[in-house]
């Protein structure tokens, strides 16, 4: 501890993690909301739309095996749409469906209120570090450039 600060950052981190999903999913799922982990791929192909697969595994940071299970159950919740792609046909491509839009519009007024309460008690500066050390996780534990 520095100054009274716990700063076992790894323990920290996961101990914020489990606890901010085990919210998040209760949140969405008492109001019968798709789950945090497709309200991500949702936000992806909102930007993205007619992404592969694998881009979309590679932006959550899914196995292929995972991503393909999550793509699987909401193209039977009629959220997604798999379209063969026009340059490639061997190629699927991945689209918002009109269901598909109408659970992102859902997902985006309940979760802005939580990124608003992540930030609570904390200026833009500090936040501004605190985003630039989690992207850092990102692009230091990049495990397909590992050596």
């Amino acid at each position: 501890m520095t100054n009274g600060t716990d700063r076992r950052l790894i323990y920290l981190l996961n101990v914020g993690q489990r606890r901010l999903n085990r919210w998040l999913e209760a949140r969405l799922g008492e109001k019968g909301m798709i789950s945090a982990a497709q309200a991500g791929a949702l936000f992806y192909l909102a930007r993205h739309d007619g992404a592969s697969i694998g881009e979309l595994a590679q932006t959550l940071d899914l196995a292929a095996s995972a991503m393909t299970g999550l793509v699987d159950r909401m193209v039977r919740a009629g959220l997604l749409e798999r379209r063969r792609d026009t340059q490639d046909g061997r190629a699927v491509r991945l689209h918002l469906s009109a269901a598909g839009r109408d659970a992102l519009k859902t997902a985006n007024r309940e979760l802005a209120p939580l990124n608003a309460r992540l930030a609570d008690g904390f200026s833009d500066a500090e936040i501004d570090i605190v985003a630039r050390w989690l992207a850092s996780l990102r692009d230091k534990f990049d495990t397909e450039h590992e050596e």
